[in-house]
């Protein structure tokens, strides 16, 4: 009962926090005169910039990557940013080392300019390792995770916006799919648990619908104001996958600090809702995989770790999955996907020192474009996810760090974070502010 009064509390705050930050400096401009963006509406907050960039840019980098229990190897990132005087982006990835494949997308394909606005994308993995711990929840250890290998791995999709009064308020729709093929399990150094034969290809989609509210001063690095995002994502059974939805509320408040510094917070909650479970027969999942855990030849060892991937599935089908925790996004210190759930509960907070604010065009050799801004940003998050609503709260994990991100023009955020947390120290580079995926 105290746990969930203190979730309550946490939640109203950061609802009532928002709400200040936008309504107490839009009270104050109410009492002049028109607003400057010329809208009419004296409670929107004033846009700093023009929200639609056209300025060309592109970047072309290797990638090395380090993923424990997955393999190393190097990426090659590449693209290319308002195209030919246009909104439209394009980009692609191409994998090697201990993954193999790629990816290519179109971004920000203008339907109708600057209100109906379509992205696409998809890529290939002919080999891979999915990394999986053995419990669902909170309460695993760091080396307790199996390896999925998969075979032939392929998704697909795109998404289609529409979007109003520069930016505040937007619609929006996706559909994404994807399918793959079991090859066999591993354990954590790497040894064969079990192969799969004769294992049918496993394939899912998930339709998206959701609605963002912009009361922020630029929809690409704001620092004033607030956000809320609302989706809703199904995933109808597909193979012997259950019939559910995920709900994400999604909030971020900026706090300005001094002339050009802020302070922003974080609030997601995102909740899975089972309409029908899928297959729950142990039997029955280990014959569409194509392994059986009650081999002989396995080891009693070997048996369990069988058993405990597919109760992973068993849980996925009786419960669903809510956004997940760990990775590039939400508590940082620790691997994608770590903390899994049907029920996610997450806090953040950062703290951006804005070093340097000019348009200081640069031109090497692997990137062009205009570097608007340099930041410095410390963070501490908080999250928790169960299969239970009720034991939401009931264990949190937490990460804190620094980082370090480049602005630019064509409205890319290029970001390298250093997190620690229960797991130990974690370094990454990514492209994007967090909690926004």
């Amino acid at each position: 009962m105290k746990m969930k009064l203190i979730n309550s509390v946490m939640k109203q705050f950061s609802v009532t926090l928002c709400l200040l930050i936008v309504l107490v400096p839009a009270a104050s401009a109410g009492d002049e005169t028109a607003d400057s963006a010329g809208t009419g509406y004296s409670f929107l907050v004033d846009r700093r910039k023009e929200q639609f960039e056209t300025s060309f840019a592109y970047a072309v980098f290797p990638l090395p990557y380090s993923l424990p229990g997955i393999g190393k190897g190097i990426s090659l990132v590449g693209g290319a940013m308002n195209i030919a005087n246009t909104y439209t982006d394009a980009y692609g990835i191409v994998y090697g080392g201990d993954v193999e494949g790629a990816a290519v997308g179109l971004a920000d394909i203008h339907i109708i300019p600057r209100t109906l606005i379509l992205d696409v994308g998809g890529g290939a993995v002919n080999k891979a390792s999915i990394q999986n711990f053995r419990e669902r929840g909170m309460n695993t250890n760091k080396d307790n995770y199996l390896l999925f290998d998969v075979d032939n791995s392929e998704y697909f999709g795109g998404r289609l916006t529409a979007t109003f009064l520069e930016r505040r308020f937007e619609m929006y729709g996706a559909w994404y799919g994807g399918a793959s093929k079991l090859r066999s399990i591993r354990d954590k150094d790497g040894n064969v648990i079990v192969e799969a034969h004769n294992a049918s290809r496993q394939s899912s989609h998930s339709t998206i619908f959701g609605t963002r509210i912009d009361l922020t001063d630029d929809y690409d690095d704001p620092r004033r104001g607030a956000r809320l995002a609302v989706t809703r994502s199904s995933s109808p059974p597909s193979d012997s996958g259950p019939d559910y939805s995920v709900m994400d509320y999604n909030m971020t408040a900026y706090i300005p600090m001094a002339s050009r510094n802020t302070w922003a917070f974080n609030y997601l909650r995102s909740d899975a809702i089972v309409s029908s479970k899928g297959e729950t027969d142990p039997a029955k999942i280990q014959t569409q995989r194509g392994i059986n855990c009650s081999d002989p030849a396995l080891t009693p060892q070997q048996q369990q770790y069988c058993a405990d991937a597919v109760n992973l599935v068993i849980a996925n089908n009786t419960y669903g999955t809510a956004t997940s925790l760990g990775g590039f996004d939400r508590l940082r210190s620790y691997s994608q996907g770590r903390y899994r759930g049907a029920h996610t509960l997450f806090y953040g907070t950062e703290f951006r020192w804005n070093l340097t604010e000019e348009a200081k065009p640069f031109d090497l050799f692997i990137m062009k474009d205009i570097r608007t801004s340099v930041q410095l940003a410390a963070f501490y998050e908080i999250g928790s996810t169960a299969d239970l609503r009720d034991d939401v709260g009931k264990t949190w994990r937490k990460s804190y760090g620094v980082g370090f991100r480049m602005v630019t023009a064509s409205g890319v955020v290029f970001r390298g974070d250093i997190a620690d947390g229960h797991d130990g120290v974690s370094t990454a580079i990514f492209i994007g502010y967090p909690w926004e995926l």
